[in-house]
Formats: C-alpha cells, sequence, structure tokens
C-alpha cells in the first residue's frame, strides 16, 4: 500500500488528486471535530424537550418556513403548548432554550443581566445593528450604558405632561376621520392606530406636525404608507437575520435584497437633511431663524446638542429604531384592545362609564384624568398579556454555564421565550383566556404581583412604555367617549394574526363605527 501511494506521489498527474482526497477528508474531520466538540458542550440540553429535528440543520428548516409564512409567534406557541415550559430549539448544533412561564422569564432576564451571565445575543444584536446603523438596542455593555443614559430622560414618567399636547392633538385627528366615515362603511384600524403612533413618534423624536396639512423646512413631509412600508421591508430583514439567515445574503441579488437596500436608501433620504441640520445647529452658534419651535425641541435636536459621540450615521440608526419601535408596538396593541372591547360588552360599558366619569370632572382627558384612568390603562396590559406584540422578537445569550429551573445552561447558549405562551399560563394568570382587567387592578395578595413583562424586565425594559400607555389610553378613552363599534369579521379578526418584526392582525381589523347618542 505504501508503495502504490509513493508511485501515486510520485507521479506529477496524480497530485491534484491527492490534494483533492487530503482536503475532502481535512474539511470532513474539521466539520466531525466540531460536530463531537458541539454535542458533548450540550450534552445536559438533550434531556430538554425538542420539537422533531433534521440530523444536521436541527429545527432551522422549522423556524425559518416558519417566518416565510409570517407565523413565528405561532410555532414557538405551538411548541410550548406541546413541549412544556421549557424546550429546547436546534439551529444546527447550537441550541436555543425557549422559555414560557412568565415569573421564570422575569426572573432569568432580571438576575441574568445583573450578574452578567446573560446579555442580548450576539446574533441579535448583529440583526439589530443591520438594520441601519448602530443603535442602542443592539449594543451591550459600555456602548449601551452611555446610549440608554442620554435617551431616559427625553422618555421618563416626568415627561408626560409635554407629550401629552401633541398626543391629544394626533388623537383627535383619529377622532375626526372616523367622524367622516358614516356607518355602514368599515374602516381598517390598524393602518389607522399606525399613522397616529408614527405621527407622534415623529413630532417627538423628529419635530415633524402631528397636523397633516402642516409642512416645515427642515426636511421632507412624513409620507406615513411610504415610511411605513420601508419600515417594514427592514423589519422583516431583522427576523430573517435573528433567526438564521446570514447576513451576507443582503447582497445577493434577490427580490428580498433589492427590496431592503430601496427600503434603507429611503429611509435614510428622508431623514439625513434633519439629522444634519441638527448637527449644524449643534456646531454652530447661529440663530437658525428658518428652524421652527417643534424642531428646536424635538429629541433629535437634543440629542445631538448634549452627546458629542452622536454623528450622522448614528443619529440617522438611532431615528430609524426609535421610529420602528413607537409605531407598531403601541398600533397593534389598539387594535387588539378595541376587537376584544367589541366582544367583550362587560369591560365596554365599565369602561365607557369610567372614562365618562373623567370627563365630567376634568370636562376632557387630561394629564389629571389618567389618575381616574386606571381601568383603561388596565386594559392595555390584558391585551398585551394575550397579545404580546413582541413576542419572540429578543432572546439572551449564556455567558457562562448558568441554572434556569435546576436545568444546568452552557455557556453560548441562546435563550428566548414564547410570550403568548407565557401570558396564558393558567397558574399565574387565573382564567387565561378571558380577558378580565380587573386582574391588574386586584390588590390581594394573589394577583398583586403579577408579572407584566411585555415592556421587557431590569435595565433593559423598554424606554417608550410610559409613552406607550399614554398615547394607549388616551386613544382608547377617546374612542369610548364618541363611538360605538362592532367587528366586521368577529373573533376571527384576533385570532388570524401574522408575524413581520412584531404580530398584527392579518385582516387589519376592519370595524364599524358609530357615533353615540
Amino acid at each position: 500500500m505504501f508503495q502504490y501511494v509513493t508511485a501515486q506521489i510520485n507521479n506529477s498527474s496524480s497530485i491534484p488528486y491527492l490534494v483533492t482526497v487530503l482536503s475532502v477528508t481535512t474539511i470532513t474531520g474539521t466539520f466531525a471535530w466540531r460536530w463531537w466538540k458541539q454535542k458533548k458542550k450540550y450534552k445536559s440540553l438533550q434531556s430538554l424537550p425538542s420539537p422533531p429535528k433534521h440530523w444536521l440543520l436541527g429545527n432551522l428548516p422549522q423556524v425559518l418556513a416558519a417566518v416565510k409564512q409570517k407565523k413565528l409567534f405561532q410555532l414557538f406557541f405551538d411548541w410550548s403548548q406541546q413541549l412544556g415550559p421549557m424546550y429546547v430549539v436546534w439551529n444546527g448544533s447550537y441550541p436555543v432554550v425557549i422559555l414560557s412561564k412568565p415569573k421564570v422569564i422575569e426572573d432569568t432576564i432580571i438576575n441574568g443581566m445583573r450578574d452578567g451571565s446573560l446579555i442580548r445575543s450576539t446574533r441579535l444584536r448583529q440583526a439589530w445593528n443591520d438594520i441601519s446603523g448602530p443603535i442602542l438596542i443592539g449594543e451591550t455593555g459600555n456602548e449601551w450604558q452611555w446610549r440608554r443614559k442620554v435617551w431616559n430622560p427625553e422618555f421618563s414618567s416626568s415627561s408626560l405632561a409635554k407629550y401629552l399636547k401633541i398626543i391629544n392633538q394626533a388623537c383627535e385627528q383619529v377622532i375626526d376621520t372616523l367622524k367622516e366615515t358614516a356607518p355602514p362603511k368599515e374602516v381598517e384600524v390598524d393602518p389607522l392606530f399606525v399613522e397616529l403612533t408614527m405621527r407622534v413618534i415623529s413630532s417627538l423624536v423628529l419635530g415633524i406636525p402631528v397636523d397633516r396639512t402642516i409642512t416645515t423646512n427642515e426636511g421632507p413631509p412624513l409620507e406615513v404608507l411610504k415610511v411605513y412600508e420601508a419600515m417594514c421591508v427592514v423589519g422583516y430583514r431583522f427576523l430573517r437575520q435573528a433567526t438564521g439567515e446570514k447576513i451576507w445574503m443582503k447582497y445577493l441579488p434577490t427580490k428580498n435584497s433589492q427590496d431592503y437596500w430601496a427600503s434603507r436608501r429611503y429611509l435614510e433620504e428622508f431623514l439625513t437633511p434633519r439629522v444634519d441640520l441638527a448637527l449644524q445647529m449643534r456646531e454652530q452658534s447661529t440663530d437658525f431663524p428658518q428652524v421652527s419651535p417643534l424642531f428646536r425641541e424635538s429629541m433629535l435636536v437634543r440629542i445631538a446638542a448634549k452627546e458629542p459621540k452622536y454623528n450622522r450615521q448614528t443619529l440617522i440608526a438611532e431615528s430609524v429604531e426609535f421610529l420602528i419601535a413607537g409605531t407598531d408596538t403601541t398600533a397593534h396593541t389598539l387594535s387588539f384592545a378595541v376587537g376584544e372591547l367589541s366582544l367583550n360588552q362587560r369591560v365596554f360599558q365599565k369602561a365607557r362609564e369610567i372614562v365618562d366619569q373623567a370627563w365630567q370632572s376634568q370636562d376632557n382627558i387630561n394629564i389629571d384624568s389618567f389618575k381616574e384612568l386606571a381601568y383603561i390603562s388596565a386594559i392595555l396590559k390584558e391585551t398585551l398579556r394575550l397579545y404580546s406584540v413582541a413576542s419572540g422578537s429578543t432572546s439572551l445569550e449564556a455567558q457562562r454555564d448558568t441554572v434556569i429551573e435546576g436545568k444546568v445552561i452552557p455557556s453560548g447558549t441562546r435563550i428566548s421565550w414564547s410570550m403568548l405562551a407565557a401570558g396564558r399560563d393558567p397558574e399565574i394568570y387565573a382564567h387565561p383566556e378571558e380577558f378580565l382587567p380587573e386582574r391588574w387592578l386586584d390588590k390581594s395578595k394573589e394577583t398583586s404581583s403579577l408579572p407584566m413583562i411585555d415592556f421587557g424586565s431590569g435595565p433593559h425594559r423598554c424606554l417608550g412604555e410610559h409613552l406607550s400607555m399614554l398615547e394607549g389610553t388616551m386613544m382608547l378613552a377617546l374612542l369610548l367617549r364618541h363611538f360605538d363599534w362592532e367587528l366586521v369579521n368577529g373573533r376571527s379578526s384576533l385570532e388570524q394574526l401574522q408575524q413581520n418584526l412584531l404580530i398584527y392582525p392579518s385582516d387589519k381589523m376592519p370595524v364599524r363605527f358609530r357615533l353615540r347618542n
């Protein structure tokens, strides 16, 4: 045998063949060694339940198929129902542990991020930052801390009073639109609420007037539909990448890639004039008389002025982040709340009585009214429990071996959760399928500490939580004050759901409104 091999080596024409054989053998050996190493490292997770998987790709084909069908949240929910409150999904040989018990999720996030054993996963941070550039939600450690410190004051509860006029104006525009739509004509409320929330966040962050008839000199007008379509494209790009698509695939000549780059360019062209003006105002001491008072007071101008580390690229990226985070989340939650109120007349009538009482005592809805509207806020919390719009859009990564529910989770394991399954946990939420806002107001020992984790937990809790609750409470209060309504498609509007980056009603929630007598 040795002589045969020697003869082959001496024959120069056989050298390419030998090189090929050795290369294939080396590559195969490398893959086999990596596979064995991964299997040994994550051996402790083999005892956890797992969906049926491909021997090489794991559960990646099922996950990517669900993303394509816009049903990822449903897949995780179904697996939670079948496999229990803690199971493992395999991305090839890499594990993702899925949790679905609310208190376990809350404790895991808070304790893990406090002691440094868990951080936002590398893949997820890369996916967030690939939307348009480095952003707050895509950072960790010191980089995240300074960004969070800069933005915290802009979204604090103490700032709510200055937001109220803008929010009220945007909500009143929705009311006017509905008054112009005479029954039996129906209105798709999800796009209506998208316009509401986008106009509010654009006004606060970019200084764009809420009134759609007013234009300013700082930059292009807000074309809600075009901006929203661009946001949906980059959001879908994030979801695909977060669940396994490679970053380099955006450079392929596919329709998805072409749409991504076109959407990214559109958002940058929309934002760049305002960002450049904010940076110019930071660098020059002139008065800029052409600049509107609303733009002067915008978050963009204030952040640019007080934080010199921000430049054009990062301010554009951060603006895209807040447009995305401040639009769909509240809009879809409002749609689901309107749907549940339509199907739960007891809750509807109780909420209306509370709104009418607040209106009579204040003669309108103002900052003092919100003290009397706790039940309306509870409706939003109950809606989020049942329809956690951000279900499955985030995850953590173990930096060292850690223990969750008595199970050793090796370093490198990603940890995610099914918020839809968590919100229906019967051990935590009595009668989980019923719409019961009262559960959030009950001060008994059993319910006073119900986990409310839909805005996240710990130091990474959502910056816009106060703003979202204020918007949602104001909009629902005004709708209850002025209208009766019914769902055109009944409960199917609440059951036929899809997921781009967030969960939304696939039929856009058509509703018939009638002015109150």
